[in-house]
């Protein structure tokens, strides 16, 4: 059946909003680490990807890879403008390796759940020929 164009539409809006959240609270959690004596554990890094992917997969699960992608755009929007120095000189995402993991992880999942074969098409054409 066939979505209208505004349902389309607030889906994508939606998305997109729910991407922006999540890439903010992933951005300012993602540095938390726990010390389990002399390894300190990346409890923040490894929540803000779980999150951030199982938005991704869920959205791309119920609606499409345009709302999928309007989502990841969110997100790496977000990281982006707060990956800059704030104008009091904090920095929200440091060059740290999780932090250059946070950055390009966001992209990186975004272009798999956006590229990743639709099993609906897959099984109605294997079923055609």
């Amino acid at each position: 059946m066939a979505k209208s164009l505004a349902v389309r539409i607030g889906t994508i809006v939606l998305a997109l909003v729910a991407g922006a959240i999540f890439g903010a609270v992933g951005t300012v959690a993602h540095s938390f680490t726990v010390a389990l004596g002399p390894v300190k554990l990346p409890v923040g890094l490894v929540l803000a990807l779980v999150g951030s992917g199982a938005l991704l997969i869920g959205i791309r699960a119920i609606a499409d890879r345009w709302a999928a992608l309007a989502a990841g755009l969110g997100m790496f929007g977000i990281v982006m403008g707060f990956s800059g120095v704030g104008p009091g000189g904090s920095v929200l995402v440091p060059d740290t390796w999780m932090g250059v993991a946070w950055t390009f992880a966001t992209p990186l999942m975004t272009a798999i759940v956006v590229a990743w074969p639709d099993p609906g098409e897959r099984r109605a054409s294997s079923r055609a020929n």
